[in-house]
C-alpha cells in the first residue's frame, strides 16, 4: 500500500528542486534519506523532511507492518510550479528590474516492494 506526502509553496525554484527529485526517484527510502542528508544543495533539507513525512504516513496506513521489512522505495516524485512573488529591484537611470521569487509544490509517493498480506488475500479470491 502506498502513502503520499505533499510540500506546498516551498520557496525554491522548480528547476533546483527537480534536480534532487530526479536523484532520489526509484531509490530505497533509507538510501534516499542518506543521499538527501549529505547533499550540498539547499532544497535537500525540506525534501528530506517530506520523505520522512511520507514514511510516517505509510506507517499510519500499515500499523501491523514494519518499515524495515516492507522494503519501502520512492515510487514517484514530481515537482510542480507554485506561486511567484514579483518584486522590483532598483536599476540604473531610475528604472526597476523585475525579480521573480519562485516557489514549488512537491509530491512524494512511497510504496513497499513486497505485496501486503491483504493484497495477497484479495488476489487469491479473484
Amino acid at each position: 500500500m502506498e502513502a503520499v506526502a505533499k510540500l506546498r509553496n516551498n520557496p525554491t525554484s522548480t528547476r533546483k528542486m527537480r534536480l534532487l527529485a530526479d536523484l532520489i526517484r526509484g531509490m530505497e527510502v533509507e538510501k534516499a534519506l542518506n543521499v538527501l542528508k549529505y547533499h550540498p544543495k539547499h532544497p535537500s533539507g525540506p525534501l528530506e523532511k517530506l520523505l520522512l513525512s511520507a514514511v510516517s504516513n505509510w506507517k499510519q496506513k500499515n500499523e501491523e507492518a514494519r518499515v524495515e521489512d516492507a522494503g519501502l522505495f520512492v515510487k514517484t516524485v514530481f515537482v510542480d510550479g507554485g506561486s511567484t512573488l514579483k518584486r522590483m529591484r532598483p536599476a540604473p537611470q531610475g528604472r526597476g528590474y523585475r525579480v521573480r521569487k519562485r516557489s514549488n509544490h512537491v509530491t512524494i509517493v512511497v510504496d513497499s516492494r513486497q505485496p501486503s498480506a491483504a493484497g495477497k488475500k484479495a488476489g487469491a479470491k479473484a
